[in-house]
Order: structure tokens, then sequence, then C-alpha cells
């Protein structure tokens, strides 16, 4: 073969390889799991057998129990939510939380890589269900679900499970209203590395489905403990050896000039009503956000970001000022 010839059919090769990598990042994991799913109607048929499932309808207790948990209307002591998709039902499955239940709509699960999470999930609930696309309709919220729903319990901490070293530091939610808000002072303090969020005068369910999403799963690995009251959140905080500032946009004293660097607690107040009078009375010091424009102060969990990024880095030697 010439040169030309032998340098032509190269790059045809290149060429058709380029092509068939590109076929197979199009449908999301490779070629190999692109042929999977593929052959997807095999692959469910294979889940399907190798567990007990009860067919159920729209009536079933679980179906109605499902409805119930996605209203937030009724008591919920077990801490019991709803995990709908690949994305929250991976997250809970990495973190290993307790399931009450898994539930598959066989005609909605159109990948690979659903069914093998499916069945890691089957593997540790020993309650499965299947319906039908009609009676999931009725209990997705999804646009496009993909047959899987789960129902988990919650990690339940008290104070006393809570670990802290020298210079741990923890936010305390006081009377916070909005879910999201919950959610988000959640996924902040994970971000910035906190030790724990503690809740009191608790306004928000910890299963409210707004505040599971606005968590990102943080709700899932961060511990959180509840008190009933402020003065009791402050005795186990003073007890432990925390120093407790209250944010208050009436304090003298900025949040960025406290040096911090031994057990330190932030309290988050109410969106409408600020932090509670009982924390007023106690040892505690008071610090503020500049505001340097028209608005008087920050959205909670907007506040709640920056104090503790500003106290994490500097108990971790990574800010100085």
């Amino acid at each position: 073969m010439s040169e030309p010839s032998a340098f032509f059919g190269l790059r045809l090769c290149v060429f058709a390889c380029i092509i068939a990598f590109g076929t197979a990042r199009h449908h999301g994991r490779g070629a190999w799991v692109g042929n999977m799913d593929e052959n997807i109607g095999i692959i469910k048929e294979k889940l399907l057998s190798s567990f007990r499932f009860y067919a159920v309808g729209e009536g079933h207790s679980i179906v109605r129990h499902i409805r119930d948990l996605r209203s937030n209307s009724k008591p919920n002591p077990e801490k019991q939510f709803v995990a709908e998709g690949i994305w929250i039902n991976k997250l809970l499955d990495s973190a290993g939380l307790r399931l009450r239940a898994v539930l598959l709509c066989p005609d909605l699960i159109r990948t690979a890589e659903v069914a093998a999470l499916a069945r890691r999930l089957c593997e540790k609930c020993d309650q499965r269900f299947t319906v039908s696309e009609k009676a999931f309709a009725k209990i997705a919220e999804k646009e496009r679900p993909d047959g899987l729903l789960s129902v988990a319990y919650l990690p339940q901490y008290s104070f006393e499970d809570l670990r802290f070293g020298p210079k741990s530091v923890v936010l305390v939610l006081d009377g916070v209203e909005i879910p999201g808000n919950v959610g988000t002072m959640m996924r902040v303090a994970d971000g910035a590395g906190l030790d724990a969020v503690l809740i009191c005068n608790r306004k928000a369910r910890m299963t409210h489905p707004k505040l599971i999403q606005a968590s990102m799963g943080s709700l899932f690995t961060l511990p959180f403990a509840e008190f009933a009251d402020g003065d009791a959140c402050c005795d186990a905080l003073e007890k432990a050896g925390f120093e407790i500032y209250l944010t208050d946009s009436r304090a003298q004293r900025a949040y960025y000039e406290y040096p911090y660097g031994g057990k330190t607690a932030f309290v988050m107040g109410s969106e409408r009503y600020g932090i509670s009078e009982a924390w007023y009375s106690r040892n505690v010091k008071l610090l503020s956000i500049p505001m340097f424009g028209n608005c008087d102060s920050l959205n909670v969990g907007v506040a709640a970001t920056v104090v503790s990024y500003e106290a994490s880095l500097k108990n971790k030697g990574l800010l100085k000022r």
C-alpha cells in the first residue's frame, strides 16, 4: 500500500473510532452500558425475579402513606420521607439510610443505571412494591419520572450523640420557619465543614420535601439535634464549652472582628421575629454583618453562610485577619 493510501486508511479508522466514542457518550455512560440499556427489558426481568414484589394499586396503604408524607399533613415521629428518582436515592443509598419501602414502576425504568440502583435498594429493604404507570403518576412529582421511589428514615440524634473537638463550629436555628431556609443552612453547614446544626423552637418539619430538596443531601450525613427551646439549647452549649454568638444587626462589633478559635456556636433567628429573647439574658456575644446599601439585613441563609465560613476558616487556620 502506498504511503498516501495508508495515511488515508488510518484517518478513516480514527474517524470511525471518534464516531463510535461519540455515540457511546451520547448514551451517557459508555458503549457497554449503552448495550445494557438496549437490553433493559431483560435487566428488568432479572430485577423483578430476584426479589419478592407486591403489585399494588392506588388504594393500597403504602400509596396512601406516600401521599400523606408528600402532603406533610400528618404526624411523622419516625421522620420518614419520600425519595423519588435516581439522584436522591443515590444519596440516601451512599449515606446508608434505613429504608421502609421501595416502590417501582417497571414500565418507567428505562436505563440500566436506574435498574442497578433499584436492585441495591431492594437488597436493603424487605418491603418492595410495584405499581402501574397510572398509579405511579399519582404519587410522582418529577415531570419525567424514572420509575423509582423509596420511603426512608432520616437519621435521628440527641445532643449527647454528637462529638465535638476544641475548635468545633455549629449553627443554631432558632424558630426558623421556612423549610427551604432550614435546608439551605444545612447545606451551608455541610459546605463550610461545620460539626452540627442545632434546632430549637422548631417551626418546620425536618422531613418537609422542600427542606430535603434545599439541603441537597446534607441532611442525610450532617448531624442535627433538636431542643424544645432556646434555654435548653443554651444550657447544652454552655455545658459543652461553646462560645455563643448572636447575629444581630444592632451589634456594635462585626463578625470578622472576632478571632473565634475555640468551640463556636452561631444563633440564627426567625425570618420574622429574629432570635428569641431568652438568648439575650445568657452569656453571649453579639455580632453584625455590615450593610452598605439600602437593605438593613440579609436573608437568614445568606447571613449563616457569611459567619459560618468566617469561623470555620479561622478555626481551621486557613484565614487570618
